[in-house]
């Protein structure tokens, strides 16, 4: 393992990148879904189930949310793009 040798060096131009995730709170709610089986490593699991009990849900639903967030944004940028080569 090597170590971080940190310096005061300036970082140059640096780039805000929006947010758009949601917080685990707002990722209980209810709607139709497809079964499917994947494999998720322990920690996401963990973490989803603690939240999902702070938030009196389940895991699964606060997942499955996540991923919907997700599609939607790269969905409506696609769209966006697509669009945009339309008009030219």
């Amino acid at each position: 393992m090597s170590s971080i040798k940190y310096t005061n060096e300036r970082l140059g131009r640096l780039r805000v990148i929006p947010d758009f995730l949601p917080p685990p709170s707002e990722l209980a709610f209810r709607e139709d879904g497809v079964k499917v089986t994947i494999s998720l490593s322990r920690k996401s699991v963990d973490f989803f189930k603690a939240e999902a009990r702070k938030h009196k849900t389940q895991y699964q639903r606060m997942i499955r949310r996540l991923l919907d967030t997700y599609a939607e944004k790269y969905m409506r940028s696609s769209n966006n793009a697509l669009e945009r080569t339309r008009e030219r």
